[in-house]
């Protein structure tokens, strides 16, 4: 039987409390995460990607990182389309612009609110 690998993330304020037996308030069942509110700031690793492959010779620019609902990405998606002028769609998590948008992309991202946009890739 294989072992499973514990793949919990543990603040260093829970993990040293972990050692301490009269700190039994942490769960660490439950994963932390964050709230999005429309209008602040938003701390997601976003980038930026252009990418040829499996696509006939075709360039896209994939947005990834996001960690939006499905409506709310449904709707930023429409909002890059109109900024770039082209076509796109969403596919699980990331976002597919129709052409090499990087630029336009990335300035719309930030006007969003999104501070860690970075053009990853060549």
């Amino acid at each position: 039987m294989a072992k499973e690998k514990f793949s919990k993330q543990l603040s260093w304020e829970d993990l040293q409390a972990l050692g301490n037996p009269e700190a039994s308030d942490i769960n660490i069942d439950e994963p932390k995460t964050e709230k999005v509110v429309a209008g602040k700031t938003f701390d997601d690793k976003v980038r930026v990607y252009i990418e040829k492959k499996g696509r006939g010779g075709k360039t896209v620019t994939l947005v990834k990182g996001l960690s939006l609902a499905a409506p709310q990405l449904d709707d930023l998606c429409k909002v890059l389309k109109a900024k770039c002028g082209g076509g796109g769609k969403r596919e699980g998590r990331d976002i597919m612009i129709q052409g090499d948008q990087r630029k336009k992309v990335m300035d719309a991202l930030i006007a969003k609110g999104y501070r860690d946009v970075k053009n990853a890739g060549a």
